[in-house]
């Protein structure tokens, strides 16, 4: 159901908060996917391994949410791939069969059959070519189901481990079709560029009555795979995070305009409402909420519409989720632990309406099928993860990316 995100934290029951009457997926899955509706049975959970704990290595969970269960909330299943991956996200093909997830670092990609028994998946394939397949991409992070195939986000490349890098498509036996490079300033593949381009990626959603696909944007392996502090303390580094969000022809996959988001823009969610031509993000290093909207000319645009806590003292905002009803807008924090819930029935003003104290490191959120329940789970990157509370009053200071673009 897409828990794309390391280790297993805490359900929450919604029903006290608000009533959502859509019987519908979680609303960050690709719209190609085969729908399914009612309660959930299991959340997986893509694990990152670490030393000295079990085997040490990346897993697969799988945590048995079946109310009426003996083994209710209880781990049921694992999978071991054998080693440390840097295991970040992962998702289904679009007929829900199999389950791919990758690892920052190595670049591998494991599949899973999940159609032969969802109580018990297993490692059917390990694509340990991915970069010299794809050209150069490095870093595969968002899985997003498409029609017999899986496009996948890359996060850096292999000439200079920054964050310029590309698109990358497989079938969904696991076979290499195509790579996209995003746009830069040397070149712009036809794109219109408003402020610059600097290439980088991280999430991709598609609004296919729209014929429109958006990217956004992060930083590259060299500073995701260094200890947080250091990056913090490195005003080079912190210049390279992204500032761009892409908008796609998606049939096409061509590039047709660079938007200017400054502050590392993160996930991205469409509003599935009939006329709703609008999506938000959320910015790491600045704490906003960002509306990627399009006039009435067919003209998409980025205005930044709401702060996540106080942008003095940045949270750093890295997930979030959008109702099915398009009326709220979880935001997960990772420096306070903290989701956020914004009434966001007027895109252009949201209004942070509640909050709560999640724990330590929380990073994604998704929500249940019948919209009464929430998953978290926790951690962000292990070069970032626990140090970074500590250096929070550096990133205070150092997350001036008006200033720096």
């Amino acid at each position: 159901m897409g828990i794309n995100k390391l280790i297993f934290l805490i359900t929450m029951t919604l029903s006290f908060l608000f009533t959502c009457t859509a019987n519908a997926d979680e609303t960050c899955l690709s719209p190609y996917m085969a729908k399914i509706i009612g309660h959930e049975d299991f959340v997986y959970v893509w694990t990152l391994g670490a030393e000295g704990l079990g085997d040490s290595s990346d897993k697969l969970v799988t945590i048995d949410v079946r109310p009426d269960s003996k083994t209710y909330g209880m781990v049921i299943h694992t999978v071991s791939v054998s080693g440390r991956n840097e295991a970040h996200h992962g998702d289904f093909t679009d007929d829900r069969r199999y389950f791919w997830a990758g690892g920052l670092d190595t670049s591998q990609i494991f599949i899973f059959d999940m159609y032969s028994d969802p109580a018990k998946p297993r490692l059917v394939k390990t694509i340990n070519d991915f970069v010299k397949r794809s050209g150069g991409v490095v870093g595969p992070h968002t899985f997003y189901a498409l029609p017999g195939r899986m496009l996948i986000t890359g996060l850096s490349n292999d000439t200079d481990l920054g964050g310029r890098t590309g698109l990358v498509e497989y079938s969904n036996e696991g076979d290499y079709v195509t790579t996209h490079w995003l746009p830069t300033a040397d070149n712009t593949r036809g794109a219109i560029i408003e402020k610059l381009a600097d290439g980088y990626g991280y999430d991709v959603r598609v609004l296919p009555r729209r014929n429109v696909m958006l990217t956004s944007s992060f930083t590259g392996w060299s500073n995701y795979m260094t200890e947080f502090e250091k990056v913090v303390q490195d005003p080079d580094a912190m210049k390279r995070f992204g500032q761009t969000m892409v908008v796609w022809d998606f049939h096409a996959r061509k590039p047709k305009k660079v938007l200017h988001v400054p502050g590392a823009p993160l996930e991205i969610r469409f509003a599935w409402g009939p006329s709703q031509d609008y999506a938000f993000t959320s910015t790491a290093l600045t704490a906003k909420i960002w509306l990627i909207y399009a006039d009435d000319k067919n003209e998409w645009w980025a205005k930044p519409v709401a702060d996540i806590g106080d942008p003095s003292n940045p949270p750093l905002p890295v997930d979030i989720s959008i109702s099915a009803d398009s009326r709220y807008l979880w935001v997960n924090s990772f420096m306070d632990g903290k989701v956020r819930l914004f009434d966001v029935s007027d895109p252009f003003h949201p209004k942070q309406v509640y909050e709560k104290v999640i724990g330590s490191h929380v990073n994604m959120v998704s929500q249940s099928w019948d919209g009464k329940r929430l998953y978290f789970t926790s951690s962000l990157l292990s070069k970032w993860d626990k140090k970074a509370r500590q250096t929070s009053s550096s990133l205070r200071h150092t997350t001036g990316m008006e200033r720096n673009s």
